[in-house]
């Protein structure tokens, strides 16, 4: 891939690294609560609905790409929920085979679910059933499911161990290569794959790795509950940028998409994490 081609990819690339040493370094220092729902603002998925919007073949299959979105995300909340259900469970005692096993676990499970919508959407484009009708539904079901997972959730504390600047270089690296990788996969795919592949879990599975590496397993954990609501606004965003982005424009349409999400999913998901969970 070349010209602006390197630059779709590069772009949320390097997005997703800055992303991930930022997402983790607020949950180490604030705790899972407030870091894991800060680090859910729509972040990545606006440059990869930029580069949908800019490759797709129009306006209709760009609003499929967004309209699967939701879908996407709820497929990351069930990716989280196994970092909190699965690791009471894992054999051994060592932490390198621990934590590669639960990876592996959580990425198959993630890639057959994956597999599954992109074939179940697919067909559903074939009837008369609105794309972004399921997209809201689905929403709605990610919102509920988020906040059940904060209700009598496991303690979220902060990190107690310091974090070298080569650890945190790492994360960026890792989570960089991960989104860079899916929007190439994005780019040679249909409008549904695109979609699917533009919320793959690359900073939810970089935060859990390094915070499981650095600080056990209890801050990551411990995180899981917050990052599944504030999936919420991700889903949103998506939702929003699938009618607005073709309506106004690239730009004027992502930012304002981008701050609906945020002031009424984020800030609303934090109130109500601060009185009941």
């Amino acid at each position: 891939m070349t010209g602006t081609g390197s630059l779709a990819v590069l772009v949320p690339a390097a997005l997703a690294g800055a992303v991930a040493i930022g997402v983790t370094m607020a949950i180490e220092r604030w705790g899972g609560r407030a870091g894991g729902l800060i680090g859910t603002v729509p972040t990545t998925i606006v440059p990869a609905a930029a580069g949908i919007l800019v490759g797709s073949a129009g306006a209709a299959d760009f609003r499929a790409a967004m309209a699967v979105a939701p879908a996407g995300m709820l497929l990351n909340a069930g990716f989280l929920y196994l970092w909190r259900v699965l690791p009471p469970h894992l054999p051994g005692r060592s932490v390198g085979a621990r934590l590669a096993l639960m990876t592996g676990l959580s990425l198959a499970a993630w890639s057959l679910a994956a597999v599954a919508t992109m074939h179940a959407t697919a067909a559903l484009r074939e009837t008369a059933v609105p794309l972004l009708l399921v997209g809201v539904a689905l929403t709605l079901v990610l919102a509920g499911v988020g906040a059940a997972a904060c209700r009598n959730a496991p303690p979220a504390p902060r990190g107690t161990r310091h974090v070298g600047v080569l650890t945190l270089l790492a994360r960026g690296l890792l989570a960089a290569a991960a989104v860079g990788t899916a929007v190439w996969l994005a780019d040679k795919g249909g409008a549904v794959a695109a979609g699917i592949v533009a919320v793959f879990p690359a900073i939810f599975l970089t935060t859990m790795v390094s915070l499981w590496l650095s600080q056990g397993e209890a801050v990551p954990v411990g995180a899981v509950g917050p990052m599944m609501l504030g999936s919420t606004s991700v889903a949103t965003y998506a939702l929003l940028a699938a009618v607005l982005m073709p309506a106004l424009g690239l730009g004027p349409g992502s930012a304002l998409s981008w701050l609906i999400a945020a002031t009424c999913v984020t800030v609303p998901a934090w109130l109500w994490l601060e009185r009941h969970a």
